[in-house]
């Protein structure tokens, strides 16, 4: 099929985005999307008009309620809520209406939080999880058990004509062009972006970061994860089957190093042109000690990235600088 329809969910978001622009760069042009005013995910009897409406040939389930430390801390009744509504309406609708590929974006924190480093696929539901996310974590892994049941039940090697495909990436720490900039409820390199932009401009002779600086976390520039999920999506099912199992199908999705906080706000500072001292604040929380992900089956399935951090810190700045300020 060379130009089919394809959905992508959450086109508005830092993931949906990037898969946008890299399916228009490819020269897609059969694209539906929906904003949230438009369209909410968590609305069943909406979800099915709107695939039987359009009746689409792929979707990417980049939709998501996503956060930090703070955030998932916060409100873990709508991360988990929110998150599984979103993941079950789209699935099964996509099913109702004979949609046979599917993509659906999870997350690195599915794994335990003592995990072996770096953590291989087969590291899922093998201990406790960090339980600042653990909600959101639940809900994520609920979506790849999702998918994995729809084509033990329905795919093309059942007894079914369905014939679906449902795959899923999980992804490492990402960053980029549409990040969350919020004060309180982002992600690390946007919350340290924000921060330390402010501080220079304000002349504010120093910056406090989170935690003690000596958990070591993986950043993945979010067109590079866009690649790696077109590059999945469009694998034929003889090679994804070849390095997948039914039960244990997702793909890691990761960058192949990892550097410490502190590390990582030394680099930001610099990106940023600040000036002052950096110091750690212990009382708040660092989350898992360590994060970093094995992602040889991906690069078994023929994907690499392209975008080192300092080029992406370099980037995402930029892209803050153009939309986040007056």
């Amino acid at each position: 099929m060379n130009n089919p329809k394809i959905y992508v969910a959450g086109h508005q978001g830092m993931v949906g985005s990037a898969i946008l622009r890299t399916l228009q760069a490819a020269g897609q042009s059969n694209i539906v999307t929906r904003t949230h005013a438009k369209l909410d995910l968590t609305d069943q009897s909406a979800v099915r008009v709107f695939f039987a409406a359009e009746k689409p040939d792929q979707v990417y389930l980049a939709a998501a309620k996503v956060g930090g430390i703070h955030a998932n801390n916060t409100y873990p009744a709508e991360f988990i809520y929110q998150n599984l509504m979103m993941q079950a309406n789209v699935v099964d609708a996509a099913f109702r209406n004979g949609v046979r590929k599917l993509l659906f974006m999870g997350s690195s924190c599915i794994y335990p939080k003592l995990a072996t480093q770096p953590m291989r696929e087969d590291a899922l539901l093998t201990g406790t999880l960090e339980p600042t996310n653990e909600p959101y974590a639940i809900a994520k892994i609920a979506g790849i058990k999702l998918c994995e049941s729809y084509n033990r039940q329905y795919g093309s090697d059942s007894n079914d004509d369905h014939g679906v495909d449902y795959r899923s990436v999980m992804p490492t720490n990402l960053y980029g062009p549409a990040d969350n900039y919020h004060p309180e409820n982002s992600h690390v390199i946007p919350a340290l972006i924000r921060r330390f932009h402010e501080a220079k401009v304000g002349g504010v002779p120093s910056v406090a970061v989170w935690g003690t600086g000596t958990p070591r976390r993986e950043f993945l520039y979010v067109d590079d994860m866009a690649a790696a999920s077109v590059h999945v999506m469009n694998l034929s099912k003889a090679l994804y089957d070849q390095h997948t199992q039914p039960m244990l199908s997702h793909v890691n999705v990761g960058y192949g190093d990892d550097v410490t906080i502190r590390e990582l706000a030394i680099s930001v500072g610099e990106t940023v042109g600040y000036a002052g001292a950096i110091t750690f604040d212990a009382t708040k929380a660092d989350g898992s000690p360590r994060k970093w992900m094995d992602s040889q089956r991906l690069r078994d399935l023929g994907w690499t990235p392209s975008v080192d951090l300092r080029e992406g810190l370099k980037r995402a700045y930029a892209d803050f600088l153009e939309n986040n300020t007056q």
